[in-house]
């Protein structure tokens, strides 16, 4: 689905690069974490693949074409819900459609089809401020679908809502992502919601990034917290936190 090939990049107002000579792949249809201490190049990664940065070297490609000759092959979910507080929440949802050019017509229908997908078609008429913060959520990652993209790019967005919620949202996510079938990069600082959410984790562990190590989580689909109590899965924590420890401390 998603290949970086000896791809280097460097800010202008840096004197050493981000990324050097790097390589890797997304397979079609998986859900990918990719973790690593703030700073080490994330966020980085996903402005390059939706080309608000350009690599000084290397190719990327999206379905084995290179992503500077396409269009709309990649949906983004920021931190933040980033939802127009005086458009209703239908009316939110036409943003990526206006985007495409969708007819008018068309519009309605398939916002609404999302909306009942994603069990908020009663709130269609509501504005973002009478939602909750994980309902918010679900109306970004519905915005996000409407893109009509099989690449799907979710950078931390679970990150400002209390633990309750986001555990009710990691599983939420979850059953869409079996549902729609998509292939999601999540972007978390959490370790726990890295194992519980991805078939595979891609850990930065150095700047510039030469490489990112893939760990398989080995736990099969569906899933349930229970099995975070696996010792095999508490084993696996530990390590990734020791790893990120290192990369913040590496005395």
């Amino acid at each position: 689905m998603l290949e970086f090939k000896n791809v280097t990049f460097k800010y202008d107002e840096d004197d050493y690069e981000m990324l050097h000579d790097l390589s890797f792949q997304v397979r079609d249809g998986e859900f990918i974490s990719l973790i690593g201490a703030s700073g080490c190049g994330k966020s980085t990664i996903f402005r390059l693949i939706t080309k608000l940065l350009n690599p000084s070297s290397g190719s990327i490609t999206v379905s084995g074409r290179d992503i500077r000759a396409q269009k709309n092959y990649a949906g983004y979910m920021p931190q933040k819900d980033l939802l127009f507080p005086w458009r209703t929440i239908e009316k939110n949802l036409y943003l990526p459609m206006e985007i495409q050019k969708v007819p008018k017509n068309l519009m309605s229908e398939k916002a609404q089809e999302v909306l009942k997908e994603v069990g908020l078609l009663d709130y269609r008429d509501k504005y973002p401020k009478d939602l909750s913060g994980g309902m918010r959520q679900r109306i970004s990652f519905a915005r996000t679908l409407l893109t009509s993209s099989d690449l799907l790019l979710l950078d931390e967005p679970f990150s400002a809502l209390d633990s309750l919620t986001r555990m009710d949202m990691q599983e939420w996510l979850l059953s869409q992502w079996e549902h729609f079938h998509k292939t999601i990069m999540f972007i978390t600082h959490d370790v726990e919601e890295a194992i519980f959410l991805s078939k595979r984790i891609y850990l930065i562990t150095e700047t510039p990034i030469r490489k990112l190590t893939v760990v398989d989580v080995p736990l099969e689909y569906p899933r349930t917290r229970s099995q975070l109590k696996n010792p095999d899965i508490i084993d696996l924590k530990e390590q990734l936190i020791c790893r990120l420890r290192k990369q913040v401390s590496p005395q």
